[in-house]
C-alpha cells in the first residue's frame, strides 16, 4: 500500500513557542541557547550539538593525557579531563574555550580496568561504563546477581585498585525493552520503531532494536493489519542492538519526526553524538515521554541472552514495550534507540541505548527520508512540554514543546573503554504489561513512524530482556 507524506505542520511547531506540560516545557528553556565567544582563558558556553565535536578535537590534540570529558549542562561547559599536571595540554583545553580538570586514571587505565571486567565479571545481570564526572568505572550488578556471582563481580572491582571502579546494585532486573513513540507489530511482538532512514539503495527504511528485529522478520503498524516493512540487516546479540527494516512500498513516504503524542511531533534534523552529562528525551508507546541524562558512554550489558557493547548508559526510565524507540534531544538530534535497562517510570532506573550514530554506520543508511532535514528546520515540536506526564494534552494541539520535561538536552563527550564493538551485543526483549496504542492512532502515523516504538512478545520470540510486550 502507498503511504502518503502527512504535513509537518499537522503536530509541530518550531522550537520557541509557548511550553507545554511536562517534559516538553524543559527543553525550550534550552532551545536556542548559543555558543559564546570569550577570551581563551575563559570557559565559552557551548550548544549541546556542538560539545562532542569539541571533545573530539581535543582527545586528538591531547593523546595520552586525554582521560574523557563530560558536559556540565547547568554551567552549559565542556569540562576536559586531563592527567598530570601538564600546563600544555591545560592551555590547548582552555583555548578551545573548555575547562580542564586533573584526574588520576588515563583512558588507557580505565580501558586495562575494564577489559578486566570483561574477563573476569562477564556476569548475566552486569553492566559497566565509564564515568568521566568521577574518572572511574561505575559497576552495576541487578537483583539476579547474589551469592558467587556477586562475591565474583564485588571482588574483581576490588582488585581493581583504589579509584578505579565502584559497584553498586539495582533493585531491578536487566533486560531489554521494546516500544517507542509509534507501536510496530511483527506477529506476536510489539517494539517500537525509532527515526526513518533512507537506505543505501535510496529505498524508505526505519531503524529499531536489534532484538526486535531478530524476533520477528515483518512488522505491521497495527495489531492485526498487514505487513508494512520487512528486516534487511539486524545485529543482536553482538556489535550492537540495532536493526535496519525497509518499508514494503517503496514510495512510501515519511517525515523525520519523533511521534510525542498528543497530536504533536518533534522534527529531527541530524543524528548526534551521546555526551554524558547531556539531557536527552526518551519516547515511548507504553510510557510516554520521559526524559533525563546520559550518564554512561560505551557501556558494557551482559544481558540473559547475551553481551552487548558500545550502549549509551542513561537515568532515563523505561519499561516493556519501549525498545526500539527514540532518544532524542531537544534541538532535534537522533541520540539512540532504546536496548533495555532495569527499574520502570515508578520507582525509576537506568536504561540503555544503541547510538544511531553507530547504527547508520553499520548498516549504511542515513537519517532522515524524503525532505528530512537540514538543521534548523522548523516544525520542531519540544517534547519536554509532554514527557513529564504523558497523559496530558497540550493546550494547542499543534504546538509541542519536547524541553519543557526534558532537564537540559546538552551533550558532553566522554569515551568508554570498557566497551569494545566486536563484543557489543543487542539485548533481547521480554513480555510486558504495557499497552500499545490503539489501531486508529496506528493507521495515523504509520506515516511518521520516526518515533515510534516496536514492542515484542517475549512469550512469542522466546527472549527474555524484558522490554518486549505482547499485544
Amino acid at each position: 500500500m502507498s503511504h502518503k507524506r502527512i504535513p509537518k505542520r499537522k503536530a509541530a511547531i518550531a522550537v520557541g513557542g509557548v511550553a507545554a506540560l511536562g517534559a516538553a516545557a524543559l527543553l525550550l528553556p534550552n532551545a536556542n541557547a548559543s555558543q559564546s565567544n570569550g577570551d581563551a582563558a575563559t570557559p565559552r558556553t557551548f550548544k549541546a550539538n556542538d560539545v562532542s565535536n569539541v571533545a573530539s578535537m581535543l582527545a586528538t590534540q591531547l593523546g595520552d593525557t586525554f582521560a574523557g570529558s563530560y558536559y556540565d549542562a547547568q554551567a552549559k561547559q565542556l569540562v576536559v579531563n586531563v592527567v598530570g599536571n601538564n600546563s600544555n595540554a591545560v592551555d590547548q583545553i582552555e583555548k578551545a574555550g573548555a575547562v580542564a580538570h586533573q584526574v588520576q586514571n588515563s583512558t588507557a587505565a580505565l580501558a586495562a580496568a575494564a577489559k578486566t571486567l570483561k574477563a573476569d565479571a562477564t556476569v548475566p545481570g552486569t553492566a559497566w561504563s565509564v564515568d568521566p564526572k568521577t574518572n572511574e568505572i561505575r559497576v552495576t550488578a541487578d537483583s539476579t546477581v547474589t551469592g558467587d556471582k556477586w562475591n565474583t563481580v564485588q571482588s574483581t572491582v576490588k582488585n581493581l585498585g583504589s579509584g578505579v571502579a565502584t559497584l553498586s546494585k539495582s533493585a531491578g532486573t536487566l533486560k531489554p525493552f521494546v516500544d517507542g513513540g509509534d507501536a510496530i507489530f511483527g506477529g506476536n511482538v510489539r517494539c517500537s520503531l525509532g527515526f526513518n532512514v533512507t537506505a543505501g539503495d535510496g529505498t524508505p527504511a526505519f531503524l529499531t532494536a536489534g532484538h526486535c528485529g531478530v524476533a520477528a522478520a515483518k512488522w505491521s503498524d497495527s495489531q492485526t493489519g498487514a505487513s508494512i516493512a520487512t528486516v534487511d540487516q539486524a545485529t543482536f546479540p553482538g556489535a550492537g542492538d540495532f536493526s535496519l527494516v525497509k518499508y514494503d512500498d517503496p514510495a512510501t513516504q515519511t517525515n523525520s519526526a519523533v511521534n510525542v503524542g498528543n497530536g504533536q511531533s518533534v522534527q529531527i534534523n541530524q543524528a548526534v553524538e551521546a555526551a554524558v552529562g547531556q539531557q536527552v528525551f526518551r519516547m515511548g508507546s507504553t510510557t510516554g515521554l520521559h526524559n533525563g541524562n546520559v550518564t554512561g558512554l560505551n557501556a558494557t550489558v551482559n544481558y540473559p541472552e547475551g553481551t552487548v557493547t558500545g550502549l549509551i548508559q542513561t537515568d532515563v526510565c523505561a519499561e516493556a514495550g519501549d525498545s526500539g524507540g527514540s532518544l532524542f534531544t531537544q534541538d532535534g538530534g537522533a541520540v539512540g534507540l532504546t536496548s533495555g535497562g532495569s527499574g520502570d517510570c515508578t520507582a525509576g532506573g537506568e536504561t540503555f541505548f544503541q547510538p544511531v550514530t553507530t547504527a547508520l554506520a553499520a548498516v549504511g543508511a542515513t537519517l532522515g527520508a524524503g525532505d528530512a532535514g537540514a538543521a534548523g528546520a522548523g516544525g520542531a515540536a519540544d517534547p519536554s512540554a509532554s514527557a513529564a506526564d504523558p497523559g496530558a494534552s497540550a493546550a494547542d494541539p499543534g504546538a509541542v514543546d519536547p524541553s519543557a520535561s526534558a532537564a537540559d538536552p546538552g551533550t558532553g563527550a566522554a569515551a568508554d573503554p570498557s566497551a569494545s564493538a566486536g563484543d557489543a551485543a543487542g539485548a533481547g526483549d521480554q513480555a510486558g504489561a504495557g499497552t500499545g496504542q490503539s489501531g486508529s492512532n496506528h493507521r495515523h502515523r504509520k506515516h511518521h513512524m520516526s518515533g515510534a516504538a516496536a514492542q515484542q512478545s517475549a512469550a512469542a520470540s522466546g527472549d527474555g530482556s524484558g522490554l518486549v510486550s505482547t499485544p
